[in-house]
């Protein structure tokens, strides 16, 4: 088994999240997923359980970005680290397919349905803030993160 990689004219790393609505019966927990693809491969990638109880669709989902934007930023650096990737200073673009997430990461307020989320979630604010992600709307189509 190996990684094919190609398809692009330019290595740009993108990042897809997703994330499904208390699929845990048990525990109510939620699943998240993301995986960063770089020129048409994925390099990186993770599904998992999430460790807290979300309320909603748009919380799980905002829950699933803040996580893959701060694997984001990690990964942002290692590649821009190697100097081997043109523009690896520019912000990433992190796709989700959930309108409510969006707008609870671009508006940093505390929403009146979202005031519960967990305050360390909120760390993608910062991340948005700095320009080290872009978040940016994908049709549930496309979103190739479906845990």
């Amino acid at each position: 088994m190996f990684l094919v990689y190609g398809g692009e004219d330019e290595l740009i790393v993108k990042i897809y999240t997703d994330a499904s609505f208390q699929t845990d019966r048990d525990d109510s927990r939620s699943q998240s997923g993301f995986v960063f693809i770089l020129n048409g491969g994925a390099v990186s990638w993770r599904s998992s359980k999430q460790d807290t109880v979300a309320d909603s669709t748009t919380e799980a989902e905002y829950i699933a970005a803040s996580e893959a934007a701060k694997e984001g930023v990690w990964v942002k650096n290692f590649i821009s680290d190697l100097g081997v990737v043109d523009g690896a200073s520019n912000p990433l673009d992190l796709y989700c397919d959930n309108s409510g997430a969006i707008a609870q990461v671009k508006e940093p307020r505390n929403h009146h349905k979202t005031q519960h989320i967990l305050r360390r979630f909120n760390l993608i604010r910062d991340i948005v803030e700095r320009g080290d992600v872009n978040i940016c709307k994908v049709h549930t189509d496309a979103n190739i993160a479906d845990p």
